[in-house]
């Protein structure tokens, strides 16, 4: 619950409902598994990426959604990495793809702290 976006709920359900870490190749493959990386549509070498695939679990994908659309709204007093980091990613790419790519860094993030038996600790912006 450390893990900004992350709440009790949203942890409980994680817990309760994903399968063992170490089943999962990295944490692309965990993040891919709730449906939160774009499909691949890859020709001549080229690889093209699409919208999210939405394969996984609705419930948890909602959930790891509304909660990094929390962390966005709140983001102006934030000075952290990872803020700093989804500020950017707003301003390039949008609100809702920004939303989705926080959502999907944090599934990735659960991952290692799953497969590590680690605590999430924040990262202050270096300089």
């Amino acid at each position: 619950m450390a893990i900004p976006g992350i709440g009790p709920q949203t942890a409980t359900a994680i817990l309760a409902s994903a399968p063992d870490p170490r089943q999962f190749k990295s944490g692309r493959h965990f993040a891919a598994w709730l449906g939160l990386v774009p499909r691949q549509y890859s020709t001549g070498g080229k690889p093209r990426l699409g919208r999210i695939t939405k394969r996984g679990d609705k419930y948890l994908r909602t959930l790891l959604i509304h909660g990094t659309r929390a962390v966005i709204a709140k983001l102006a007093d934030k000075h952290d990495q990872l803020s700093e980091w989804a500020k950017g990613l707003v301003e390039r790419r949008g609100y809702k793809r920004a939303a989705v790519a926080l959502a999907a860094k944090n599934a990735r993030i659960i991952w290692a702290l799953l497969m590590n038996q680690t605590e999430f600790k924040t990262q202050p912006v270096a300089g």
